[in-house]
Order: C-alpha cells, then sequence, then structure tokens
C-alpha cells in the first residue's frame, strides 16, 4: 500500500505538471495578435505548431517520470523481499518469537556479518583491558591480570535481557569450582559500566542479576568483540562466545552460539579441567573425558598400534 500511494502520489504531480504546461501552451496559441500581425496565417500556424510540440514534451516527461517511480519501487521491492517473495528476516526470529525487544521493527540491511576475528587457537589471545563492575565498584581490569590462571572469559549479548542472566547468574553461583581448578570466569557486553551496575543492583526476582562474584567487563566501544570476532554489525552487540584461555595467555578453546541458546557451566568446567590434565601430563583426552577417566598416551598408543614402528 505505501508503494501504491507513493505512485500515485508521483503520477498526481506528472499531471498536474503536464496540464500546467498545457495550459501555458494554450493560452500562449490563444493570446490576442497584435492588429498587424491579424491576416498573419503563417504566424497562426506556427503558434499552433508550438503548442503541440509543448504538449508533446510534456507528455513525454510525465512518461519518464511515470517509469521512473515504477522502477524505483520495483528495485525497493526486489532488495527487501528474497527469491521467493519473503522479507529475509528469518535470522531475527526463532520458534519462541523474536530474541530481543526492538528486532520485530528492525528491517535488517544485510545479514549477519561477524568482524574478522583475531582469535585463534593455540595462539595468544586478543589483549584488552576495560572498566569492569566488581564486588559492586568500577574497576580497570586486562587480560594480563589473569596470567597464571586459567580463564574463561565469555560475551554475552545484552543486559537486562532473558537468557543472558541465566548464563551469568550460573557461572557466578559456581565460581568457586573453578576457583578451585586455579581459574577465573569474567563476562563481557557492549552495554556500559552504569548499565552493568544497575542490572546488578536490580534484585533477581525482578529481573536483575543481584550481587555477583564475577566482573562484568563493558565493551562499549565494541573494540574488544570485534577482536573476538564475535560483534554483529547489523545488530550492535554479539553472539555468545565463549573463549577458553590458559595461564600463559594461550587461546585453547572457543564456544560460540547464536542468540536463542545459553551455554553449559558443566562443559565448560570440563573443558578447563581436559586442559589443565593435559598441560600436566602429557596426554591427550578422549570423548567425554571428566576427572578420574582414562586418558590416552600417545607414544603407548603408537607402539600398540604399530609394533615395528620405531619411536
Amino acid at each position: 500500500m505505501p508503494r501504491l500511494r507513493f505512485i500515485s502520489l508521483v503520477c498526481k504531480c506528472a499531471t498536474v505538471s503536464l496540464n500546467g504546461r498545457v495550459a501555458a501552451c494554450t493560452v500562449r496559441s490563444r493570446a490576442e495578435p497584435s492588429p498587424g500581425a491579424r491576416t498573419d496565417t503563417c504566424a497562426a500556424r506556427e503558434a499552433r505548431r508550438m503548442a503541440g510540440r509543448h504538449k508533446s514534451v510534456s507528455a513525454q516527461v510525465f512518461l519518464a517520470i511515470f517509469t521512473v517511480a515504477v522502477l524505483l519501487q520495483v528495485a525497493i521491492a526486489l532488495q527487501e523481499d528474497g527469491p521467493n517473495g519473503r522479507k529475509e528476516q528469518e535470522c531475527y526470529k526463532y520458534a519462541g518469537g523474536h530474541v530481543y525487544p526492538g528486532e520485530a521493527f528492525r528491517v535488517p540491511g544485510s545479514d549477519h556479518s561477524l568482524h574478522l576475528s583475531k582469535a585463534k587457537i593455540s595462539k595468544p589471545a586478543p589483549r584488552w583491558e576495560g572498566t569492569a563492575v566488581i564486588n559492586g565498584e568500577f574497576k580497570e581490569l586486562k587480560l594480563t591480570d589473569y596470567r597464571g590462571r586459567y580463564l574463561v572469559f565469555f560475551f554475552y549479548p545484552l543486559d537486562f535481557t532473558f537468557v543472558c542472566p541465566t548464563e551469568i547468574i550460573a557461572f557466578s553461583d559456581r565460581i568457586q569450582e573453578f576457583r578451585n581448578i586455579n581459574a577465573e570466569v569474567v563476562a563481557c557486553s557492549v552495554d556500559s559500566q552504569f548499565t552493568h551496575l544497575a542490572w546488578i543492583n536490580m534484585p533477581r526476582k525482578q529481573g536483575g542479576l543481584g550481587p555477583l562474584k564475577i566482573p562484568l567487563l563493558s565493551d562499549l566501544t565494541h573494540q574488544i568483540a570485534k577482536d573476538y570476532g564475535v560483534f554483529l554489525e547489523d545488530q550492535g552487540h554479539t553472539l555468545r562466545g565463549l573463549f577458553i584461555i590458559d595461564d600463559k595467555g594461550v587461546l585453547r578453546q572457543i564456544t560460540m552460539n547464536d542468540l536463542p541458546v545459553g551455554r553449559s557451566v558443566d562443559e565448560t568446567l570440563r573443558l578447563v579441567q581436559a586442559f589443565q590434565y593435559t598441560d600436566k601430563h602429557g596426554e591427550v583426552c578422549p570423548a567425554g573425558w571428566k576427572p578420574g577417566s582414562d586418558t590416552i598416551n600417545p607414544e603407548e598408543a603408537m607402539r600398540a598400534w604399530w609394533p615395528r614402528q620405531e619411536l
């Protein structure tokens, strides 16, 4: 309907312009000639010919304006609609509806596009520093503060949302289990430290976080999220990225979830324990390994598989 109204408006404007030109030509052609030219039939014929030319030009102008308007609306429709004629907003909708408030009214300009990540497995983790809320206070925090300890560094999309508080509270409530194995947890989003503090000060029963035992880091410039490759350019916030960084500052594991699904504290804890075990013992952990389970000694396994092979 908006497109039809737009085309109708353009047509009316063009029609008014055409009528104005025709009226002007008619007035000029019917203007009272001077006394000396009343018998000049050649001049009269020339005036009628010029009036007809003006009508033809005005008609061409009208057709050109109308054609441009139609083509413009067709181009807009093709850009907004998918190949099957449906709005390409599927990435904003899920079985439970829109993930975040406001997305229902936002027309996507492009598909989700992630920034080129600097975070690479087995390489030093991208350095970061910023303001965090720790025990209800603003403090400067940086990656190097955790040298000598394992760090679980995870991003969540936004404060005052739905899935995010369940993740943050779950990690906070079990932080002692991480500290028992010399590991820490830091959560990060693109919200400001003031928004973090307001969310923490809100009771959990009212949708807030309540007191936390883990830092909430502010990435207001989005630079940290971009360095770690989790920033959604078209949304202005991040995916659910989780990074395990070892005691030497080397990135060991990356987990990346789409917006509607939260992460598992149990699995994160298991992964930290597995990497720590391999660091200490030089053995490898099979699928589903848990502390106390059997591991694999690569050299012994090689000898068992190839007994004649000299190692």
